[in-house]
């Protein structure tokens, strides 16, 4: 195997390539370069993108493979994109692209809801931004007690939001809220995201609870990971899910203004090594 770093891999994968007349090349995973009969290669996917015919010469496209080349190809090995992040990974040049899709080093999109914000970067990069940028509150600590407030409750639109971070065990966490529509049915939902990767999180859990009125729903499970999408946590429904009647009901009053109460805390399963099981550590 041919094992390249830094630029040099650049330049050599730059030279070997250079004759492939081919934009998909870069983006497959598996791939077959052809020929025509003047020797101008090009792979199989973009054969019938150019109707057959040899982009360089207009020649017709045959099946005569260049394996030379192929193999060239195959043979090398490259580093991953995330390498001045801190993976030390190296992959065969067609599998590379599949690795970086899923590197746990790759950056993180910004978790905020509101606006579909393009912005990514490490875990202290987002959390200074969402302060700085979205003016998300931030608290620390692993408990929370939160009123949310709405005057025209009977208004419900998809993606209403509100997003505030936690800090704790040296972690941050995304406590979102949001009023959206659950097939013809207005409903309210709480849910917690971690800010890391998805094995880390696991390591967490957190409990919600709202209620009034002598009855409570609580909920508890484990943080999603920041990876997973906000929308596809909250249609996952992996969270506090609140019917409106009865957020109306935890509201109190003439049910005219919804006035609900979200308590919770977070806390970190410790594992103990003589009885096999898990203790939840809270912080103080």
């Amino acid at each position: 195997m041919l094992i390249l770093r830094g630029n040099l891999c650049f330049i050599v994968l730059f030279t070997l390539l250079n004759q492939v007349n081919c934009c998909q090349l870069l983006i497959s995973e598996l791939f077959v370069l052809l020929q025509c009969h003047n020797g101008h290669t090009l792979c199989s996917t973009c054969k019938t993108r150019v109707h057959n015919r040899c982009p360089t010469c207009r020649q017709e496209l045959g099946d005569i493979r260049c394996l030379a080349l192929e193999k060239v190809a195959e043979s090398l090995e490259l580093p991953c994109k995330y390498c001045s992040l801190g993976c030390p990974e190296i992959f065969p040049y067609y599998s590379k692209l599949k690795h970086e899709a899923q590197c746990n080093f790759r950056p993180y999109n910004c978790p905020y809801a509101g606006s579909e914000c393009s912005v990514v970067g490490d875990i202290p990069f987002l959390v200074s931004h969402l302060r700085d940028y979205h003016k998300v509150d931030m608290h620390t600590g692993c408990t929370f007690n939160h009123r949310y407030v709405k005057s025209n409750p009977r208004e419900v639109e998809n993606a209403t939001w509100m997003l505030t971070v936690f800090n704790c065990f040296g972690q941050y966490f995304c406590l979102h809220f949001e009023a959206f529509q659950l097939g013809m049915a207005p409903v309210y939902m709480a849910f917690l995201r971690f800010m890391g990767d998805e094995n880390d999180s696991r390591n967490y859990s957190y409990s919600l609870e709202v209620g009034a009125n002598g009855r409570k729903l609580t909920w508890e499970g484990t943080p999603r990971s920041i990876r997973d999408s906000h929308r596809k946590v909250r249609d996952s429904h992996d969270g506090l899910i609140i019917q409106r009647n009865m957020a109306l009901f935890f509201s109190g009053g003439d049910r005219k203004e919804l006035k609900l109460r979200v308590t919770g805390r977070i806390w970190k399963e410790q594992q103990n090594s003589d009885a096999g099981v898990c203790i939840p550590n809270l912080c103080s």
